[in-house]
């Protein structure tokens, strides 16, 4: 495993455990992440204050990686996530496409979904 696909593993883990002490340590301070939904938010006070409120409703029950692709400076990540949410459970297929700068901080993060479950309108 590589520096920046240990700092992906290392951050998906900390919203499995419910653990924001390593978003300084792998964030550039003006980071810009995009939820597959919508939400931008705009360096890494916003995304601690985020993860807070997140937390207060929702538990992240699996969030596993499939792959990585590296280029020069982003790594995509191709992923399945499930939590329970305001009491609901949800889950979902996804891809990030993540951004580092010199020093291995993740400058920016873009999150894309696909819905479960997936279904084939042709058969």
């Amino acid at each position: 495993m590589n520096k920046r696909e240990e700092i992906i593993t290392r951050y998906f883990q900390c919203w499995i455990n419910n653990d924001s002490e390593i978003l300084n340590d792998i964030f550039d301070s003006k980071v810009v992440y995009s939820e597959c939904y919508g939400p931008e938010y705009r360096g890494i006070d916003v995304i601690k204050k985020w993860f807070t409120d997140w937390n207060e409703r929702g538990t992240v029950l699996v969030w596993d990686i499939k792959q990585f692709i590296h280029s020069t400076n982003v790594t995509v990540v191709e992923w399945y996530f499930k939590c329970k949410y305001d009491g609901g459970i949800g889950e979902f297929d996804g891809v990030s496409l993540i951004e580092f700068n010199d020093s291995d901080c993740i400058i920016s993060l873009k999150e894309f979904q696909s819905k479960i479950p997936h279904y084939y309108p042709y058969n």
